[in-house]
């Protein structure tokens, strides 16, 4: 197990966790949101390859609409 932090909360995860796995588990709808890894924006195309090490930061981001 691993920590890190998603949306600056601590969280426990198995090693060798990609950034998919990882929304998938947390019930994340993967439409409309933006995911930044150590403050660098993660392609949607590039979440089953980027794997999470400890102590990384997460931030999920979630598009609204508005006017």
């Amino acid at each position: 197990m691993i920590s890190i932090l998603v949306n600056e909360k601590p969280i426990r995860i198995q090693k060798n966790t990609n950034v998919l796995q990882l929304l998938e588990k947390l019930q994340t709808p993967q439409n409309g949101i933006a995911v930044a890894l150590n403050n660098n924006i993660i392609t949607k195309d590039f979440w089953k390859y980027e794997i999470l090490d400890e102590n990384d930061s997460l931030l999920i981001i979630q598009a609204t609409q508005g006017g």
